[in-house]
């Protein structure tokens, strides 16, 4: 496998290369452009969508943006796996691995709420290498490799300064669980009076990716996938902030509690007592 090292980053892991002489970077950049023009063709326009369990929604666009990203990674790296939640099947999760989220928030996209996101993230034997997610409407680029820092549109990137929980703006998302769904909102009731405010927004992959812009101080989840975190978790890694699991263990792909935020924030969050905190 050809790998690629940007000069002045030696401590960075090396990147593989594409067939085409891209490194997966640029690859997973130039994926998401495509798959981010198709999104805003079809964004506000009638669509088909069927329900794949409680207020969970598939639409065409998720399989035709999926398509479009195997077909591809298949003549760059055929010899990497794809995880993709619209034909998630048992792919292994060691070696080289692709892990593609062609919608988040489909429920907001096939409403016509602008948000939404198209994420894509490489893994190789457990570690993240390169994330990307962006916002098709806003044509905000949140993209990261490992060591070589956080970028929005092309710009360096950084968590916020905010170093308090008190003025902190804190975003949850509930999923689909009802039950951990119910834990978020109780979260939520627990912790307004203690942060600056907390919102409410549909897409995991945003989630993150506004903590890594500094966007948001704090994001919670309790029931995310490997598609919603692949890319997320090294965008806010390589923009300063921490990513760890309910228990305050470094987030996996198989992490399903998430925690992330500024140092500070994420600190004292534990140290009130975490998702059990704020009673």
């Amino acid at each position: 496998m050809a790998t690629a090292a940007r000069p002045g980053l030696t401590d960075a892991p090396e990147l593989p290369l594409g067939r085409s002489g891209r490194d997966a970077l640029e690859v997973a950049l130039a994926l998401g452009d495509t798959a981010a023009r198709l999104l805003r063709r079809r964004y506000g326009r009638p669509m088909r969508a069927r329900w794949k369990g409680r207020g969970n929604v598939v639409t065409d666009a998720d399989f035709a943006v999926e398509e479009q990203v195997r077909s591809a990674l298949e003549v760059e790296f055929p010899e990497h796996a794809l995880l993709a939640e619209e034909t998630a099947a048992a792919t292994a999760q060691t070696g080289w691995l692709w892990v593609c989220d062609p919608i988040d928030g489909t429920k907001n996209f096939s409403r016509g709420i602008p948000h939404f996101a198209f994420t894509l993230g490489l893994w190789h034997d457990g570690n993240p290498l390169v994330g990307v997610t962006i916002h098709p409407v806003t044509r905000e680029a949140f993209a990261a490799a490992a060591g070589r820092g956080t970028f929005r549109n092309g710009r360096p990137c950084r968590v916020s300064s905010i170093d308090r929980l008190d003025q902190a703006v804190v975003a949850l998302d509930l999923g689909y669980d009802e039950v951990r769904g119910a834990a978020q909102l109780e979260l939520a009731r627990r912790l307004w009076g203690n942060v600056e405010t907390v919102r409410i927004s549909g897409s995991a992959a945003l989630g993150l990716a506004y903590v890594a812009a500094g966007k948001w101080d704090l994001f919670v989840h309790r029931n995310m996938q490997p598609w919603d975190l692949a890319a997320g978790i090294l965008l806010v890694k390589e923009a300063g902030g921490i990513v760890t699991d309910g228990q305050g263990r470094p987030a996996s792909l198989a992490s399903e509690f998430v925690v992330a935020g500024t140092p500070a924030v994420h600190a004292e969050f534990f140290a009130r007592g975490g998702l059990e905190g704020f009673r």
